[in-house]
């Protein structure tokens, strides 16, 4: 597996590669499970070239503790990218990713209004600013983003859209573990106890109740709420467990 640090020699990598094979990008921000590497395995299913980045964009996190104590396991993360046989690890620092000092930035007027847009002020402009600077880094065949955040999923189909970028963007369902939680780098943080919390969180998310009886519960059971709302034919949720941010969404 080639390590590429710099955004400039990878946009020169791409340019070559893209002129006779297909590119397949999978954008993470590290602390790797089995999720990322079903999104890993689906490009390299359809695509000759695969690429994988690493980065931990600073633009996104409203709150700095959170960006802080979000997991690092850069070694292991490795490990398992090289035993995928992955071609290319994309891992920039945030100077070289912002050396405008994130003086230009990427809006969405909408969505961004919505969920978690409404709850972390400023996060999609950060998640839009990035994804559009790797994208136009890699100019990829394919990419590819998990369904967990299916709200980051839309509103990055929009920009695609918006901007007529050449690039297809490819869903991937949620993978969870044995009893149904979703699984996210942010589950590292928890402890034995706030994990079964979590996991009857992604149960009660999956039952078929109201928002409001959903909500009651979830609290009785002193997992805090951020929101819970029904949206494109989706039940939507966050929640607080242990301090960590959860996320999770379910079809109607």
């Amino acid at each position: 597996m080639n390590i590429i640090n710099s955004p400039l020699e990878m946009q020169k990598i791409c340019s070559t590669v893209r002129v006779s094979k297909s590119i397949g990008f999978v954008p993470t921000m590290g602390a790797l499970h089995s999720g990322h590497l079903e999104l890993i395995k689906k490009s390299q299913s359809e695509n000759d070239i695969t690429v994988v980045s690493i980065f931990v964009n600073p633009t996104q996190f409203n709150n700095t503790e959170d960006f802080k104590k979000y997991p690092n396991t850069l070694s292991e993360d490795i490990r398992q990218l090289e035993g995928l046989h992955v071609d290319y690890l994309f891992l920039p620092t945030a100077d070289t990713m912002y050396a405008d000092q994130f003086n230009y930035s990427v809006t969405e007027k909408e969505m961004n209004a919505l969920l978690c847009g409404a709850s972390r002020p400023g996060h999609f402009s950060g998640v839009l600013t990035v994804v559009l600077k790797l994208f136009f880094i890699m100019t990829p065949t394919r990419a590819y983003f998990g369904k967990k955040d299916f709200q980051q999923y839309e509103i990055i189909r929009g920009m695609v859209e918006a901007f007529f970028i050449p690039t297809a963007l490819i869903p991937v369902d949620t993978v969870r573990d044995d009893a149904g939680l979703a699984l996210s780098s942010r589950n590292q943080r928890l402890s034995s106890s706030g994990i079964k919390k979590a996991r009857l969180f992604a149960k009660m998310l999956s039952s078929s109740t109201t928002i409001s009886d959903l909500k009651t519960n979830l609290e009785k059971n002193n997992i805090d709420v951020d929101y819970v709302e029904d949206l494109w034919g989706r039940r939507f949720a966050a929640v607080l467990i242990d301090n960590v941010r959860l996320i999770d969404n379910v079809p109607l």
